[in-house]
């Protein structure tokens, strides 16, 4: 039995130098232990500009529209012009059917002619009575006549001057309501009330329409060489906008070009969809080449705080107010830095870095290679 105890301490000692000798083995193998140390992750120091931006989705309106409206019923008759279509002020859009207008119109003329020979005999009536009148005053100054007689010539001369009055009133109003129904005849011709475009049309030719609560909306002419952009920005960013900053937008379409504009106003009232509060912020851009049409869509950007042609770095270089800084042997140095406004991206450097100088970022993108950081290099320039 004690003979055995030393055989069994060699045989465990030789599993445990095979164990140890295999652990060496795959950690060598496994390539760890030749792997070169990882490089660093480094950019240059450049010199460009910095915009701290409050992002916001808008749509684009016309500045200044007007919906063209019926104001007399009838049948619309005639459509004289087509969406898309550019119209000048005064120039005939639609035809609403005058039947009705024109028999009103000829009928109160009519009237109005009777009236005015019936105010000719009220007027000779008139100088009868007065002659009569004084006939009869002369002949009782001379005790020719009764008194009755008298009375009667003055009440009669009363009478002419009365109907003369009451037919002059008929005729006036008789003239007030030709004036409307003439009126009401030159709204069955609808004209355009201001130069622009003719972006929709509501009704239809043939169409009969009733104006007599409501006036119907035939169709809309909108101005479009300025437009109105309608950015909806969220409860948590409306309070660092005030009107008078820098705004500027692209679109669908063209990404790549920005138009600027400054903040008019902001709608006190929000609107809130499924708990989400949004205010409404308007600001206006010119449109000389007619390419922004209503309802597009446009990303605007409003410019909260922007510094221009300055040192800048990306954000993952900046640890407080130390930046590590590769000195001529390649190995990385803290050096102190004075910054200045900071985006997502950028930070600028005020102090403490020159043009041109590599610095190390902190966080690697995880898209971009152990080598460098390619989508970094892309913003920065």
């Amino acid at each position: 039995m004690a003979s055995g105890s030393p055989k069994r301490g060699v045989k465990w000692f030789a599993v445990l130098v095979v164990v140890a000798a295999a652990g060496v083995a795959a950690w060598w193998f496994s390539g760890d232990a030749r792997k070169a140390p990882e490089p660093l992750n480094t950019v240059e120091v450049t010199r460009g500009d910095i915009q701290l931006l409050v992002s916001a989705t808008g749509v684009l309106e016309p500045s200044n529209y007007v919906d063209v409206g019926a104001q007399v019923s009838g049948q619309l008759e005639t459509i004289h012009v087509r969406v898309g279509q550019n119209v000048k002020e005064g120039d005939l859009l639609a035809e609403i059917d005058p039947t009705v207008y024109t028999a009103k119109v000829d009928a109160t003329r009519a009237q109005l002619k009777n009236q005015q020979a019936q105010i000719a005999d009220r007027k000779a009536q008139l100088r009868l009575a007065e002659i009569q009148f004084q006939r009869q005053q002369n002949l009782y100054r001379e005790e020719a006549t009764t008194r009755e007689s008298l009375q009667t010539a003055e009440a009669t001369l009363a009478s002419a001057k009365a109907q003369l009055a009451m037919l002059e009133a008929q005729i006036e109003q008789t003239s007030s309501t030709l004036r409307a129904e003439e009126a009401n005849l030159g709204y069955a011709r609808i004209y355009a009330p201001m130069d622009g475009t003719v972006v929709s049309i509501e009704a239809r030719q043939g169409q009969t329409l009733n104006a007599s609560q409501t006036a119907p909306v035939l169709m809309r002419i909108a101005n479009l060489a300025t437009m109105r952009v309608r950015a909806q920005v969220s409860e948590a960013d409306i309070s660092k906008l005030e009107p008078g900053m820098r705004v500027y937008f692209t679109t669908l379409g063209d990404p790549d070009s920005r138009l600027y504009g400054e903040l008019d106003y902001i709608e006190p009232t929000p609107e809130v969809t499924n708990n989400v509060v949004l205010y409404n912020a308007l600001f206006e851009t010119e449109n000389p080449q007619g390419k922004l049409l209503p309802n597009m869509t446009a990303q605007v950007f409003f410019i909260q705080k922007e510094a221009l042609n300055v040192l800048r770095v990306p954000v993952s270089a900046v640890q407080g107010n130390t930046v590590q800084v590769l000195d001529a042997a390649g190995n990385p140095q803290a050096q102190t830095v004075t910054t200045g406004i900071s985006n997502r991206v950028q930070t600028e450097i005020l102090s403490g870095l020159e043009e041109g100088q590599e610095v190390v970022l902190v966080s690697r993108d995880p898209r971009s290679g152990a080598s460098g950081n390619p989508s970094f290099r892309g913003m920065l320039r």
